[in-house]
């Protein structure tokens, strides 16, 4: 099984997950590069998964359907191109000879899924859209910063050698500010190194680990004492774990 980041507009990913017979994508913004990318791997498209309704993520699913036939799933309560399989927390689907569970994560967007398969070879699989990124977590567009944090809580209680596949190469500028809020992380540190790397000579810094999220990412340490003392230089005013989070989350909307 073969997993491949398929870059699309400015930083997406659209993650290609093939067998090289059968293939399934997730969250399609365009649908050129997987045509492209099932032509040159003589490979067909067997099924389409959503995460959640923003164009970037599902504005090539209706010329894949139309191309391919394959089947589409997405989430039970977001607007979403039909036909599809609508699915939330508990459901599972089948594709490639895996099983995919599916997880409630509400706080990028009010109906935000995950796709989380623990037997994958080699380590387990989370497809989670726009909810964890490598050093951050989504913009709370719909959701609030109580959903956000129990949908981030909830995936960093998965297994340490669980692969994040998070839908944009953000990762930098995540660390960025992860490194004003947490700088005594040593783990952190040596992270920055190593994308800073992968940048410069183009290559993505995904998948990353869930264990490696718990270590640097400051989104899923709002408990830790440092950065609940960052989050109170922000705002003097947090002062429990959904206020702390919240705080974390609006600067770094302003960070520049």
């Amino acid at each position: 099984m073969k997993l491949i980041p398929l870059p699309a507009f400015t930083d997406n990913y659209i993650w290609l997950l093939h067998d090289e017979r059968q293939a399934l994508v997730v969250d399609p913004g365009d649908a050129q590069p997987v045509l492209e990318a099932l032509q040159r791997l003589g490979i067909q498209l067997e099924a389409i998964l959503v995460t959640h309704h923003h164009p970037d993520h599902t504005g090539g699913v209706d010329t894949l359907r139309q191309a391919t036939g394959a089947k589409v799933f997405g989430p039970a309560r977001e607007r979403l191109p039909e036909p599809l399989t609508r699915l939330g927390g508990g459901d599972q689907l089948q594709s490639l000879g895996l099983r995919f569970h599916v997880i409630d994560v509400p706080g990028h967007t009010a109906g935000h899924i995950a796709y989380y398969c623990a037997d994958m070879a080699g380590a387990p699989l989370l497809f989670c859209g726009d909810t964890l990124f490598s050093g951050g977590c989504g913009r709370l567009f719909e959701g609030s910063p109580a959903q956000m944090l129990a949908s981030l809580d909830t995936l960093a209680a998965l297994p340490d050698a669980t692969r994040v596949c998070c839908a944009h190469e953000y990762t930098l500028n995540n660390l960025r500010f992860a490194c004003v809020v947490d700088p005594s992380n040593p783990a952190l540190a040596h992270y920055m190194a190593t994308v800073q790397a992968l940048r410069s000579r183009q290559q993505p810094t995904l998948p990353s680990t869930i264990l490696l999220e718990r270590q640097i990412n400051p989104f899923l340490r709002t408990r830790q004492t440092a950065l609940i003392q960052a989050a109170q230089g922000f705002d003097a005013s947090a002062n429990d774990e959904v206020s702390i989070f919240a705080a974390l989350r609006q600067w770094k909307n302003e960070f520049q």
